[in-house]
């Protein structure tokens, strides 16, 4: 598998401390100005995983790309702290992002946020946060394979796939809400639960056609499409969550980078959010 979980050598790495959170910039070793801020946030089910997984992730294609400077926050994991935890302490983070923009070289009116599986959930969440506090402008999400519906869907009841299954499903969203997992929990819980997509940030997305997060990555698209907001998903054959980190170079892997490239060339060029 090509799995790195150290910095790359084009890439300059700062570490920080945001609060009580610790945390990882990224950015060219050639800084830039001017560029997009991203908060990116790790995956692991909402009870695993690390900030320096953003080494590995979709986050660093941004940063070579764009230049765009990268927030990987370590939010506190589910096993030692339950939601709203992890939540909470991604909209710090966030904020964080907004109020240093400055100082990073970002434009404070191109805030991206994006992750991939729990931290695709997040990424869902916390632009409806963002929404409804009103403090802080998302331009772009990229909830890559989102891990965001604590009920069973098509694709994720009596799934076997590699990676993440349905026996994991349960037993990550059981650690996450405990007594809750089954119940209707707010959106900042799980977004599936949402009922209003109106005015959320254009969006980007893919995922396998056999994982189990197929069925809820395609329903949160489709909802966001129906509130006007301009979304996009793109289905890959595979049975293998987070494939693109996985096994990168595979054929499949390659097109999904490709794409994912693309796609946020466009919203480069194109996604602005200006701060109230």
């Amino acid at each position: 598998m090509a799995i790195r979980l150290w910095p790359q050598k084009d890439i300059r790495v700062r570490k920080i401390r945001i609060g009580r959170i610790p945390a990882l910039i990224l950015m060219p070793e050639v800084p830039r100005t001017n560029v997009p801020g991203v908060l990116w946030l790790h995956g692991g089910g909402y009870m695993t995983g690390m900030k320096e997984m953003v080494y590995m992730s979709r986050a660093v294609d941004l940063v070579r790309d764009h230049g765009a400077v990268v927030l990987s926050p370590g939010y506190r994991l589910s096993f030692m702290a339950p939601y709203p935890a992890a939540i909470e302490d991604c909209y710090q983070a966030l904020l964080y992002l907004k109020e240093h923009a400055g100082e990073l070289g970002i434009r404070d009116d191109q805030i991206m946020v994006g992750g991939e599986s729990a931290g695709g959930g997040l990424t869902a969440a916390l632009c409806m946060m963002a929404r409804d506090k009103g403090e802080v402008s998302i331009a772009f999400q990229m909830p890559l394979y989102p891990m965001i519906d604590n009920f069973d869907t098509e694709s994720s009841r009596d799934n076997h796939g590699r990676i993440w299954n349905t026996t994991r499903n349960h037993q990550a969203w059981a650690v996450y809400l405990r007594k809750d997992a089954k119940k209707e929990v707010s959106p900042y819980a799980a977004p599936a639960r949402q009922t209003d997509y109106r005015n959320l940030p254009p969006a980007y997305t893919f995922v396998g056609d056999g994982e189990p997060f197929y069925c809820e990555t395609l329903t949160y698209i489709d909802n966001l499409q129906k509130a006007g907001v301009s979304a996009k998903a793109d289905v890959y054959h595979t049975n293998m969550h987070a494939f693109d980190m996985m096994k990168s170079e595979d054929e499949t892997s390659r097109k999904a980078i490709a794409r994912f490239r693309e796609e946020c060339r466009y919203a480069v060029e194109h996604y602005f959010c200006p701060q109230k």
